[in-house]
């Protein structure tokens, strides 16, 4: 297949859907989505998903979601449109591993600090902070002030001849060939088990990123999907999970992009209902030309695996912040409803604080 990119168009879909255990205790969605494309010519495509912490030491994950993505999709855009398509592939991965780490976190502090002098920590969200954790949670984020804004981060980048992945801490990039075949494009990361994962709010952030430029020779993804833990946690294990890919190949197939764009959002809800009760965020990027292909036969069009209501807690940096994943998975394989551009929400991954 050539990789010709007069001839591939990718278009993306994504949605974030607030936790159903947020909605009830009256929680923001913490999770944020958000998708730009190059205004003046079809690529570079950008996609970047967070999710805010949820311990009550990240009281401001929300915002720290949000800033995420737009410093995220802003950086990224940047970085590849200084080249105008003039890509070294060897200079794209060695100067992109060390810098787009390093200023994504400088600016995502940037942002964090002017929110900070605009909106200064209130007496009631320290007075509510000391009721859930003691005196010693306050101390904490008075020492590291973004512990209240602790996010993590993923972001794929589409080019005519590569994709760049980035991502801190937990969620999953997977891309789905033609075939349906799963792939994970990025090392796992041994640090996140359990209830830690690596975050913005890390002192060393910029040291915990995980980077990759793909270089496109012969077929590209079918699709790639960006989703927070909120979404993983939905299934009762990680094949089920896995499997969505193939399943929304084949729906998308099936019964068309518009069908799926705008079903997303219930499938989401209805995920979170079932399961946890965590934010539940899924943004998937399409190559048009390989939906035109016939269903492989692996694909299905009903649901994924049977829910699970697993409980999953992240401790965020120098405090704790935590996640309650785990979501039924939707009627069909979870993928996003209407197209929205730009949506951000938050989440929650970080490491254990002390």
């Amino acid at each position: 297949m050539t990789t010709n990119e007069s001839v591939i168009e990718w278009r993306i879909i994504g949605e974030s859907v607030p936790g159903a255990s947020h909605l009830r205790a009256g929680i923001p969605n913490q999770d944020s989505i958000l998708h730009v494309r190059e205004s003046a010519r079809s690529l570079p495509l950008v996609l970047s998903v967070s999710d805010g912490h949820g311990s009550n030491k990240c009281f401001r994950s929300d915002r720290g979601s949000r800033f995420a993505v737009k410093k995220a999709a802003q950086l990224v855009g940047e970085f590849l449109d200084e080249r105008r398509g003039a890509f070294d592939h060897a200079e794209i991965e060695s100067k992109g591993k060390d810098l787009l780490p390093r200023e994504f976190v400088k600016r995502w502090r940037e942002a964090v600090e002017a929110d900070l002098k605009s909106r200064p920590f209130a007496a009631e969200e320290f007075e509510t902070l000391e009721k859930k954790d003691g005196a010693r949670g306050r101390k904490l984020v008075e020492a590291n002030p973004p512990l209240a804004y602790g996010a993590t981060s993923l972001t794929v980048a589409v080019e005519e001849s590569f994709i760049l992945y980035l991502q801190l801490g937990d969620g999953d990039i997977l891309t789905v060939s033609e075939a349906g075949e799963i792939n994970k494009p990025l090392p796992e990361d041994e640090r996140l088990f359990a209830n830690e994962t690596t975050s913005l709010c890390s002192p060393e952030a910029d040291r915990d990123f995980r980077f990759r430029v793909q270089k496109l020779s012969g077929e590209p993804p079918a699709l790639i999907t960006v989703s927070t833990d909120g979404y993983v946690n939905s299934f009762s294990d990680e094949a089920g999970f896995l499997k969505v890919g193939n399943d929304l190949l084949g729906m998308l197939r099936s019964d068309g992009f518009d069908f799926v764009n705008e079903s997303l959002k219930g499938w989401l809800e209805e995920a979170t209902q079932k399961g946890s009760g965590d934010d539940t965020t899924l943004g998937i990027i399409c190559r048009m030309d390989a939906l035109r292909k016939p269903e492989p036969t692996s694909a299905t069009t009903g649901a994924a695996t049977s829910p699970v209501k697993p409980t999953n807690e992240k401790l965020a940096a120098a405090g704790g912040a935590d996640k309650s994943g785990g979501t039924a998975p939707p009627p069909a394989p979870a993928a996003p409803p209407q197209t929205p551009a730009q949506q951000p929400q938050a989440a929650t991954p970080d490491k254990q604080g002390a």
